[in-house]
């Protein structure tokens, strides 16, 4: 039987992927040099296998643009609050500029002080944190990152949205480097619009419909609530989120972030940012070596039964980058019709692919 024409997948080279991207985001009045930062980072989301959070973003970022929600020519502005401390307002801008201008402000610091800290506001969406993580190794540092987001979670006990899905990201140096990037429900809700893009089901414990049952269609869990990991601990981590994220930094908290598919208003997300110097009481090389040592000693932790490979954080991610660094970014055809739609609406070229089209393996459900 031949695969359906949603199954089957072609592969996009990153350079190509960051080339529409940056058409596209040049195309909508965005300038050439923080076009060529979102593509980074969309692209990196790609690259790691985190594809709800790459450039099939795209079109709701445009469409926010439309609508006069997103600001595609602004600027951040930053305040050097103390020696040690930013503000950067993000001026309704795009988040992954405020999140870089934030995190440079934070490394700076830190070069100076050891310590580095960005408050970030008015900002937007800014994607996969990793990306903010992997600046700040790009800088020998190792750093804390959280953000604030949109209402898709209940507070334990509770049973409508109020707080966001809100990663909690962190990284240091190593060989290789520590990565985390965790959201504080079971699953990320970009995993959610990426199944009901793709037509795919969702894991019955992922998510509750608005009656309050389990459900395994992605359209049910977007009119519902998702669930926090661990109960009470899961939503206690995405009250942290709000407080550190919102409240400190004077952007919307308490359940009033607007969502990046919601063209309606603004999205006021607000963002926090720590770079710490490594060699603070030792030696970089010493504190490499150190990691290196953690790193042993988890992967070659004594494995439970059925357990063939154990893995340290982040460490998943780089395997599929090096691997898609080769073979490409996979995109279906309804993925790849919206991109080149918006390519077409400013006159870019579309997409050219690597190799023939592949089928998508039915175990792929990520």
């Amino acid at each position: 039987m031949a695969p359906a024409e949603d199954e089957v997948q072609q592969h996009v080279s990153p350079s190509e992927a960051r080339r529409l991207v940056q058409d596209i985001l040049k195309g909508n009045g965005v300038s050439a040099e923080n076009a060529a930062i979102v593509a980074k980072c969309l692209v990196a989301a790609d690259l790691r296998g985190v594809d709800t959070h790459g450039m099939n973003r795209i079109p709701s970022y445009m469409e926010r643009i439309r609508q006069g929600v997103l600001n595609a020519t602004a600027q951040p502005s930053v305040s050097q609050v103390t020696p040690a401390v930013a503000q950067v307002d993000g001026n309704n801008g795009f988040g992954f500029v405020s999140a870089h201008v934030a995190m440079a402000a934070a490394v700076e610091a830190a070069k100076t002080y050891g310590i580095g800290m960005a408050s970030v506001k008015h900002s937007n969406h800014f994607g996969m944190s990793a990306w903010v993580v992997q600046q700040a190794l790009d800088a020998d540092m190792m750093s804390l990152v959280f953000t604030n987001s949109s209402p898709a979670l209940p507070p334990f006990g509770g049973k409508s949205k109020l707080m966001g899905v809100s990663p909690l990201a962190c990284g240091a140096p190593g060989k290789p480097n520590f990565i985390l990037d965790m959201a504080p429900s079971v699953a990320a809700r970009g995993k959610i619009y990426k199944a009901k893009r793709r037509g795919e089901k969702i894991p019955l414990d992922w998510a509750l419909d608005a009656e309050g049952r389990p459900t395994d269609d992605p359209e049910a869990a977007l009119g519902g609530v998702m669930l926090p990991m661990g109960g009470p601990k899961g939503s206690a981590l995405s009250v942290m989120m709000d407080v550190f994220s919102g409240v400190l930094s004077g952007s919307a908290f308490a359940g009033h972030v607007t969502g990046p598919y919601d063209p309606s208003r603004p999205a006021d997300v607000g963002h926090f940012l720590i770079a710490v110097k490594p060699d603070l009481f030792m030696s970089l090389d010493d504190f490499r070596g150190r990691m290196e040592h953690l790193y042993e000693r988890i992967v070659g932790a004594e494995k439970a039964a059925g357990v063939d490979r154990i893995y340290f954080p982040g460490e998943i991610e780089q395997l599929t980058q090096t691997e898609r660094e080769e073979t490409g970014i996979p995109l279906v055809r309804e993925e790849i019709d919206a991109l080149n739609a918006e390519a077409e609406r400013v006159a870019a070229r579309p997409l050219a692919f690597m190799n023939q089209p592949t089928t998508k393996m039915a175990a792929d459900t990520e």
